[in-house]
């Protein structure tokens, strides 16, 4: 969760530490701080509650030397968001700084260890157990064998960067279910959570794997494993990310930036991958493993949040056009419920970012029962893309905002491409596969049609900004998108909204059905038109008051309803790329009435990196 950098070089540490925090605010905003070595060789910190624009006011007004320093931005996990409990985290003789994303799990009893050695604590924090084991450890100047030791110590999970007084131009780090990435250039590095806040200055990469520490310089780089002493090669790739990628490009907000985005996300995700020679898809990063997903029993989609309501419009798409069993499954709770995984069963883990802890537990908890492993995500180099045994990658550029948009239709593609690539190995004809290819080619300008009714969005979000209760409906593909319509509500309005199956409100949410609990109702003219228009009558007779998503040239449903949103007509299971592009919008448009903080909506974080 937690956004975490390190520099050092030949720049103003606090400059660049300053920056890479800003990149890095969607990973936590609860509190931020800097530790940074003066040209005294002392440790100074600096911490602030609330955003980083108030750490920055704190800063301004001091001029800080320094080459050498480490950062963060916090989401709370242990003790609440304040000055104190802030990162970073220093010892008992202000010697040794540190940042850490994760959380330490048998901190209890370390720090009543710590306690009786005579350490004395000042934060509610599970962090600075680890600064404090580093103390305890520390012999000769040797800071990269201390914190190995106290890391030996620790159960959990560690992204952590480590600074000491009496190395003043070195930086460890750490890695155990955290990333890290680490970025060089001429006579500085860079250590950061993610890439956003290094690419302004590098785009040369090495991602540390689980278990290694970095003794890192200037100039140079030392990898070795914790547990078990092993060196490592260091490998630097090039990513592929632009600054103009990661920066808002004239729009308010990001997250409204990413949804007028999704049109050229998704040509960027069928990019070279539609054959229409021979009517059907390439997929090359999963192509030695086609045959096992072909002759499946059954394959297991696992994933969180936004990812999961992905993975089951994934159910319904292998299950339409290959005829193969799938089963969705919440990554969170997969390796807690002894799953059923047998010789024939595939697994395939989403996740935008490849870093979601919930889900990299499960890909472990798959690969421990022998199954085959498929990732796909939307970050190269991340830890899924690592872990899994083939992939497929979104190509949906980076994500900033923390409710995810272009991100959950690119998914949807990969999983529209790849249940199209099965059912063309089974039963779908090259005349179905083809005329497939050319509808899913026109989604982007369909999309593009959507977004130039925003006008009329903002004035239907006027009438609903100030209801505190939405129900979202729809059926068959569009059940999965009705969950994501109210998912979005909920994360950035902070408004209660439950997503339903249509058919589901008669068993239990019709009795919430009145004038003050607006019914976002996805009914578009497919083979359960008739169903939907049933349920809509339903809620009008107990005078809800019914906004519909429908296709466009629907008169019936135009002279039922006063407030209709008019999407383009498309092959009924491709219909959930444009369904959900209005329920986003009406989202941020309430959000925005609502004067909310949309990019960075309370409480959560873009990249859940804790269990």
């Amino acid at each position: 969760m937690c956004g975490i950098i390190g520099y050092t070089g030949k720049k103003n540490s606090v400059e660049v530490l300053i920056e890479g925090l800003k990149r890095m605010e969607y990973r936590g905003y609860d509190s931020s701080g800097i530790a940074i070595l003066n040209d005294n060789n002392e440790i100074v910190t600096i911490k602030k509650k609330g955003e980083i624009q108030k750490l920055i006011n704190a800063i301004n007004d001091r001029k800080y030397p320094s080459h050498t320093g480490i950062a963060h931005t916090r989401w709370a996990t242990h003790g609440e968001p304040n000055d104190i409990n802030a990162h970073p985290h220093s010892d008992c003789k202000n010697e040794i700084s540190i940042v850490h994303n994760g959380i330490v799990e048998n901190f209890k009893s370390l720090k009543d260890y710590l306690l009786s050695k005579g350490h004395k604590f000042v934060s509610e924090t599970d962090t600075e157990i680890i600064v404090h084991l580093i103390e305890e450890f520390a012999e000769d100047n040797d800071l990269l064998t201390a914190v190995k030791k106290a890391l030996k110590k620790i159960k959990g999970t560690y992204g952590l960067l480590v600074i000491s007084k009496k190395l003043p131009n070195t930086i460890i780090a750490a890695r155990m279910g955290s990333p890290l990435v680490i970025g060089k250039s001429d006579k500085q590095m860079i250590i950061a959570s993610d890439a956003s806040a290094i690419i302004s200055h590098t785009n040369q990469v090495l991602y540390l794997e689980e278990g290694e520490i970095a003794e890192i310089t200037v100039n140079d780089i030392n990898i070795s494993n914790i547990f078990s002493n092993h060196i490592t090669d260091p490998k630097f790739i090039e990513i592929d990310m632009t600054l103009e990628q990661i920066e808002k490009g004239g729009y308010e907000h990001f997250m409204l930036k990413e949804i007028y985005e999704q049109p050229e996300s998704i040509r960027n995700t069928i990019r070279g991958r539609l054959d229409k020679t021979n009517g059907t898809i390439r997929l090359n990063g999963i192509k030695k493993y086609i045959n096992d997903l072909k002759d499946a029993d059954r394959i297991i989609i696992t994933a969180c949040g936004t990812s999961w309501h992905a993975a089951l419009l994934g159910k319904y798409l292998i299950e339409n056009f290959a005829n193969i069993p799938v089963e969705v499954d919440y990554a969170s709770e997969f390796r807690y419920r002894n799953p059923i995984v047998r010789k024939n069963t595939v697994v395939i883990a989403i996740s935008q970012s490849g870093e979601t802890a919930d889900t990299i537990a499960a890909i472990y908890e798959a690969k421990r029962k022998n199954a085959i492993v498929l990732g796909i995500c939307n970050v190269i180099g991340s830890t899924i893309a690592r872990i899994t045994d083939a992939g497929i990658y979104m190509h949906a550029g980076p994500e900033i905002g923390v409710a995810s948009t272009k991100a959950f239709t690119s998914q949807v593609t990969v999983l529209l491409l790849l249940a199209i690539l099965l059912g063309r190995k089974h039963h779908m004809s090259f005349d179905e596969g083809l005329h497939l290819i050319k509808e899913l080619e026109k989604i982007p300008d369909k999309i593009n049609e959507i977004l130039n009714s925003r006008k009329y969005i903002q004035k239907l979000s006027k009438q609903l900004y100030k209801h505190t209760n939405f129900l979202y409906l729809g059926r068959g593909f569009n059940y999965p998108v009705a969950l994501e319509g109210a998912l979005k509500l909920k994360e950035i309005s902070y408004i209660h909204a439950e997503g339903y199956p249509a058919a589901e409100m008669k068993h239990g949410p019709i009795a919430l059905i009145d004038d003050n609990m607006p019914a976002l109702v996805i009914a578009l003219k497919d083979s359960i038109y008739e169903k939907i228009i049933t349920n809509i009558k339903e809620i009008k007779a107990r005078k809800g008051h019914v906004i519909s998503i429908a296709t466009k040239g629907d008169k019936e449903i135009g002279s039922m309803l006063k407030d209709v949103i008019y999407i383009p007509d498309t092959f009924e299971p491709m219909a959930p790329l444009l369904s959900i592009i209005p329920l986003q919008m009406i989202s941020y448009e309430i959000a925005v009435l609502r004067k909310l903080d949309v990019d960075k909506p309370r409480n959560l974080a873009k990249s859940v990196t804790v269990e």
